[in-house]
C-alpha cells in the first residue's frame, strides 16, 4: 500500500486536494468517487516528492515546529503501546498539513513494506536529519522507540525555542536601525534639496558642514540607485565567494578569530556538539558515532572538522578529553567534564552538564551584547541626525541674524 495525492471537485464545486492510501492510482480513484468526489489528478507522492527533489529551490522539508509535533505525537502513541504503524496513521489523519500528511503516509508505507522506521526516516534526509534517524535507529534496536522520541521532541523544542528567543531578541534593534536609517534618507533626499534653494537665493557664504551634507545629499539623488544596486551584487558576489569550500573555510576561520562573535560562535557550537553527543550517548548511540553524528550539527566548517579530527583520534584509542583537549577549540569546561565522565563512566551526564552550563553563559553573553547594541544604535542616529540638523540650521540662523 502507497500514498497517493490527489486532486478532486466536490459538490460544492470547490477544488480540494489531499492525500490517501492505497494499493494503486485506479484504487484511489474509486476511493474518491465513494466519498462523492470528482478526481481531477492523482499521482503516488513518491514519485511527487522526487520530482520536487531534483530541483533544490521545491524541495520539501519539515519546519522545525512541524517536526517538533510530528515527533511528539509519534512519542505519546508509541509510548501508549500502539504499533508504529497504526500510530503513522494517526498521526498522518490528525495533521492538517498536506505535505506533512503525505509525507506520514510514505513512511507508513515503507515501514508497511517491511522497512525499519529509521530506513524509512532515511528517503527524507531533508526532514529528518543523521542525528535524528541515529537516534531511532538505537531505539529501535534496544526497544525503547518511544522514550527516544520524547528526548527527540524535547530537543527539537529547545532549540526551537533557541531560535525564536534570538530572533526576538534582535528585532527591536533591527527595526530601530532600520527606522533611523529610513529617517536619515529621508532627510538628505527630501528636506535637503528644498533648502538648497533657500540658501541659493539668499546668497550667504554656507559653513563647511552645510556643503558637505548638500554635497552628499545630491550624491544619494543622483547615485542612491546605483549604490543600492552595488550593494545587491555585493552581496551576491559575496554568496557566490563562499559557494568555494575554500573560501569558506577562511570566512568561518575568520569570524571564530573576532573579539567578540567568535568567542559566541565558538560556545554556540560546542554547545551543540556537547548536548547532541550526550543525547545521542544516552539513547544507546556509541561514542564513536555519536561524534560523528554530532560533529555535522556544528555550523561552523572550522569547528566541524576539529570535530571531526576529534572522532577520528578517539577511533585510534585516545580518550575523548584528550581528543578534545588537543584540538584547542573547545572550551575548558568541556574538556573537564569530558574527563570526569569517561572516569566515572557518566560520560553522557557530564556532557549534558556541561552543554547546559555553555548555553547559559551564552545567554548571558548574548543579553549583554545586545543591552549594549541598543544605547550604541540610539546614541550613534542620535549623533547623526543631530548633526544633519545642525549643519541645516546653522545657515538659516545665519539668515535670520543678517535680517
Amino acid at each position: 500500500m502507497a500514498a497517493f495525492s490527489y486532486r478532486a471537485i466536490n459538490n460544492a464545486g470547490k477544488v480540494v486536494k489531499g492525500t490517501l492510501e492505497g494499493d494503486s492510482e485506479r484504487q484511489v480513484r474509486g476511493q474518491l468517487r465513494a466519498q462523492k468526489l470528482k478526481p481531477i489528478s492523482v499521482e503516488s507522492a513518491k514519485q511527487k516528492e522526487q520530482q520536487a527533489s531534483d530541483n533544490r529551490l521545491f524541495a520539501p522539508r519539515l519546519k522545525t515546529k512541524d517536526l517538533t509535533l510530528l515527533t511528539r505525537q509519534m512519542a505519546s502513541l508509541v509510548q501508549s503501546g500502539m504499533p508504529l504503524v497504526d500510530a503513522l496513521q494517526g498521526v498522518a489523519k490528525q495533521s492538517r498539513k498536506q505535505s506533512m500528511q503525505s509525507l506520514v503516509l510514505q513512511i507508513r508505507s515503507r515501514v508497511l513494506e517491511g522497512l525499519s522506521f529509521a530506513q524509512a526516516l532515511a528517503e527524507h534526509p531533508r526532514s529528518f536529519d543523521s542525528m535524528y534517524r541515529a537516534m531511532v535507529n538505537a531505539g529501535e534496536q534496544a526497544g525503547f522507540l518511544g522514550p527516544v522520541l520524547d528526548r527527540l521532541a524535547d530537543y527539537t523544542e529547545n532549540s526551537q525555542h533557541a531560535k525564536q528567543k534570538l530572533m526576538s531578541a534582535m528585532i527591536y534593534p533591527m527595526v530601530l536601525m532600520v527606522v533611523c536609517v529610513a529617517i536619515v534618507i529621508a532627510l538628505m533626499v527630501l528636506v535637503v534639496p528644498q533648502l538648497v534653494t533657500v540658501f541659493e537665493r539668499a546668497k550667504t557664504e554656507l559653513p563647511w558642514t552645510t556643503q558637505t551634507l548638500i554635497g552628499t545629499s545630491d550624491f544619494l539623488r543622483d547615485y542612491g540607485l546605483y549604490c543600492f544596486l552595488g550593494i545587491v551584487l555585493g552581496v551576491i558576489g559575496f554568496k557566490r565567494w563562499l559557494s568555494v569550500q575554500a573560501n569558506l573555510r577562511k570566512w568561518h576561520r575568520l569570524l571564530i578569530k573576532l573579539p567578540i562573535f567568535g568567542h559566541i560562535i565558538v560556545q554556540s557550537d560546542t554547545a551543540r556538539f556537547a548536548g547532541t553527543v550526550s543525547m545521542l550517548i544516552d539513547s544507546g548511540v556509541p561514542l564513536l558515532q555519536g561524534l560523528r553524528i554530532s560533529s555535522k550539527t556544528m555550523n561552523n566548517l572550522i569547528l566541524s572538522e576539529e570535530s571531526e579530527k576529534v572522532a577520528t583520534a578517539v577511533q585510534e584509542g585516545a580518550s575523548l578529553h584528550r581528543a578534545l583537549d588537543k584540538a584547542e577549540v573547545f572550551p575548558p569546561l568541556l574538556v573537564q567534564m569530558a574527563a570526569s565522565g569517561e572516569m566515572n563512566g557518566t560520560l553522557g551526564e557530564q556532557l549534558g552538564y556541561a552543554a547546559r552550563s555553555q548555553e547559559r553563559e551564552l545567554d548571558l553573553q548574548l543579553s549583554t551584547a545586545l543591552s549594549i547594541v541598543e544605547p550604541v544604535t540610539i546614541v550613534s542616529m542620535a549623533l547623526i541626525v543631530g548633526g544633519i540638523m545642525y549643519a541645516i540650521l546653522t545657515p538659516i540662523f545665519g539668515m535670520t541674524d543678517l535680517l
